[in-house]
């Protein structure tokens, strides 16, 4: 990540491997210990993938009073709310949410009025098949986890909500609206349309195997001369489509870094207050007592985004890897924080707080 970018230095690296077996990775830079990294570091990039111990490192850089820097939605959706008060959080650019976050804040520089903030999906099964998965994960050089994620919507589900809530915007409905169609103006007009009806910006997703894989913002633009706009290729409006074709990961994180050291508000995070969140749906039925292995991006449970307000007892599904079932679930079910059995970690603590503040709020 950082061998472009001369102006930053890996200081420390915190692992749960071996140091040896971390490629490019000088071994003695490598430690097991969060307190060792955090103290070597001006800025904590958080990448585990794991939001029980993403809550841990940025309890741990916060209270150090290091700002942190997360590829991580998951982590955000789940329990990054807790950590929004605590110290500097943001997610960076180069995953979907904060490469849409950039685009937007491009857009309302220019004097767009964003309405739709869009992710483009190009593929969607929500039951895939085991040996499917296994094909397309040796093909694509990803773990067999990501692929399930991706292609069963779980990961997309994630993103929208976290860019619902670090944006302002809200959702159509449960699981989202993602009209499936390859002319980008038709999809973007029906959200723009969806969204004026709402009274709020709405974030959501497009379906199509010929669109890029990148993100999008369909705007108004309250200064906009029709014949200039059609000019500059944005067609006849009153909605206007702002496309990013791709979103590069890794390679855009330092770009977030330099954000940070400059000063500046954090890119995205999920909010103090967060609205929508990613509920678990059954693919299948399981017992009482039965394990589930993995949450996202296994076989037993997939996510959608949902309003907490609709969902009050739903049980984040960035809490369920390797927990077991208190009671028996159906396929098509949504979990519920008295089907679970779950540890006493501090992103179920955190998240505890979180749901305990919902209904509070909900009842006063």
């Amino acid at each position: 990540m950082l061998q472009c970018a001369p102006d930053f230095v890996v200081a420390r690296v915190c692992s749960r491997r071996l140091p040896e077996s971390i490629d490019g990775i000088e071994a003695e830079l490598v430690t097991s210990s969060i307190d060792q990294m955090v103290e070597s570091c001006e800025v904590v990039v958080e990448a585990s993938g794991d939001v029980n111990r993403a809550a841990e490192v940025v309890q741990v850089a916060h209270q150090a009073g290091k700002p942190v820097v997360t590829m991580g939605t998951e982590f955000h959706v789940t329990v990054g709310s807790a950590f929004c008060r605590t110290g500097y959080l943001t997610e960076a650019e180069g995953d979907q949410p904060g490469s849409l976050a950039a685009l937007a804040l491009d857009a309302r520089e220019m004097g767009f009025e964003p309405l739709v903030y869009g992710n483009i999906k190009g593929y969607l099964e929500h039951l895939p098949e085991p040996k499917e998965m296994e094909k397309w994960s040796r093909r694509n050089g990803i773990s067999v986890e990501q692929t399930v994620s991706f292609t069963d919507g779980t990961k997309l589900q994630m993103e929208q909500a976290l860019v619902a809530n670090g944006m302002g915007a809200t959702v159509h409905r449960r699981g989202l609206e993602g009209p499936q169609v390859d002319d980008l103006k038709v999809a973007a007009d029906h959200l723009a349309q969806l969204a004026q009806q709402a009274g709020s910006p709405l974030s959501d997703y497009v379906l199509s195997q010929h669109l890029p894989a990148g993100v999008f913002v369909v705007a108004k633009h309250p200064c906009a001369k029709p014949e200039v706009m059609r000019y500059l290729k944005l067609g006849q409006g009153p909605f206007y489509t702002l496309l990013r074709p791709f979103h590069l990961c890794h390679l855009e994180i330092p770009k977030t870094l330099r954000r940070v050291v400059a000063g500046a508000a954090p890119l995205l995070n999920n909010s103090t207050a967060p609205e929508v969140g990613v509920v678990a749906i059954a693919k299948q039925d399981v017992a009482a007592g039965g394990l589930i292995e993995r949450a996202m991006g296994g076989f037993q449970l997939r996510g959608e985004a949902a309003k907490w307000r609709d969902h009050p007892s739903a049980v984040p599904i960035g809490l369920l890897n390797g927990v077991r079932l208190a009671r028996p679930i159906e396929k098509g079910q949504i979990l519920h924080w008295e089907d679970v059995e779950l540890p006493d970690t501090l992103a179920v603590q955190r998240a505890r707080e979180l749901w305990q503040q919902r209904m509070t709020e909900a009842s006063a």
